[in-house]
């Protein structure tokens, strides 16, 4: 059982990307943490929480594509190393910004954004360098570890993160996060890549037509992309707007954040262990609906509990349901896409996948500024889950897959 659930592990670069990253991962979350309950409060503004959220993500909706073309065209570790020391460079400027007691709402807004946009580059480099790590029959073992250290991370990073901005302050999960990016930068330098670009002289636009071209030519490919955006739009908001059920809903403090946050990462840590464990199955994409249905189910009942105890519960299995759906239709992709189109498709994909997140954010924020956020976001999983239930009966090539 052990080796059948981690069996990308036997791969060496593979299990030095995955630490490097993990490493990585925890800094972004301390810093997350400590950014998204300082911004609510020194504003008590639920929309300017939005608002930095939809900053952080709404580069990846804008410059994707031409991201997916660098990633194609230039060495995909070339590309990464640039993002990681642009995303570095940010995290000590907010340190000091901090430590100095200069820093201003702007400040963190645009640092948002600047971050956002080497993620932009990097994100589809990085989604395309996975699958060149281990074998094909691997490949969906190989994403969903990759899940489990971005939410192992989830789980370490807002626990010392909270300890951090409550014993040392805010410049510390500001700092910390900045030297996590050394261990990206290291196995970056480390591992050896199968996958070399070829010398083109084809203009960005039309290597982007390309990319768009192949999306389209796979049936199943649109509804699938289309998918990740509608349930990144209604989805994540529940996680960017926590601070905002930790303060009004349970009156408690960043500790209360904390706990929300740790349980919404111990979920997605088990559900990607059981979609390792499971690999490849028959009528995955059925099954990745079924799971959106029930994250709807579990986001509207997270919604409208008023006890803590419960909340966690359906915060867990929320990242559990979540990170499932992600895995099998991220995958999914993947087995559909040619590694010479990789980084294009994997742009596409992300533009989708993380495009869906700023808005959601940004119509949460404003939504919740005339009503509530536990209402909106009842209003939300109640979509999700019609949502599922549409691509179930409209798009059988999905469910086919």
């Amino acid at each position: 059982m052990f080796q059948r659930t981690f069996k990308a592990f036997h791969y060496r670069d593979f299990r030095i990307m995955w630490i490097g990253a993990c490493t990585s991962s925890i800094g972004t979350w301390m810093q997350q943490l400590a950014q998204a309950w300082l911004v609510f409060e020194i504003t008590k503004s639920a929309f300017l929480l939005g608002l930095d959220s939809f900053l952080a993500q709404i580069p990846i909706f804008l410059f994707s594509l031409v991201g997916g073309v660098f990633a194609d065209r230039i060495e995909r570790r070339k590309l990464l190393l640039a993002s990681q020391v642009i995303q570095m460079t940010c995290a000590f400027t907010l340190t000091i910004l901090f430590a100095t007691g200069k820093v201003h709402i702007w400040h963190i807004l645009t640092l948002s954004f600047i971050v956002g946009t080497a993620q932009s580059f990097g994100g589809p480099a990085y989604s395309a360098l996975i699958p060149t790590l281990v074998e094909p029959e691997d490949l969906q073992n190989a994403i969903a570890l990759n899940s489990i250290q971005f939410n192992l991370a989830r789980i370490v990073g807002p626990v010392l993160g909270g300890i951090a901005l409550k014993t040392l302050g805010a410049s510390w999960c500001f700092g910390l996060n900045g030297l996590s990016f050394v261990a990206v930068m290291i196995s970056l330098l480390v591992i050896r890549t199968r996958f070399r670009p070829k010398p083109t002289t084809e203009s960005m636009l039309e290597s982007m037509k390309q990319g768009l071209s192949f999306v389209r030519s796979h049936p199943a490919m649109v509804p699938l992309i289309g998918l990740a955006f509608s349930m990144t739009l209604l989805s994540v908001p529940l996680l960017v707007f926590l601070p905002v059920f930790a303060r009004e809903v349970f009156h408690g403090g960043s500790n209360t954040f904390t706990v929300l946050l740790s349980f919404s990462g111990a979920g997605s840590v088990c559900g990607a262990l059981i979609v390792a464990y499971f690999g490849r199955m028959k009528r995955q994409g059925a099954v990745a609906l079924v799971l959106l249905i029930v994250l709807g189910v579990l986001i509207s009942a997270f919604s409208q509990s008023r006890l803590l105890p419960l909340s966690c519960l359906l915060i867990f299995l929320c990242g559990a349901a979540l990170i499932g759906v992600f895995a099998m239709i991220s995958s999914l992709v993947q087995i559909l896409t040619e590694d010479r189109m990789r980084g294009r498709v994997m742009s596409v994909y992300t533009l989708a996948f993380r495009g869906g997140m700023p808005i959601g954010s940004l119509l949460v924020g404003m939504a919740s500024e005339r009503l509530t956020a536990p209402a909106v976001l009842t209003a939300n999983g109640i979509l999700l889950g019609i949502l599922g239930f549409y691509f179930a009966a409209a798009h059988r090539r999905v469910t086919s897959l």
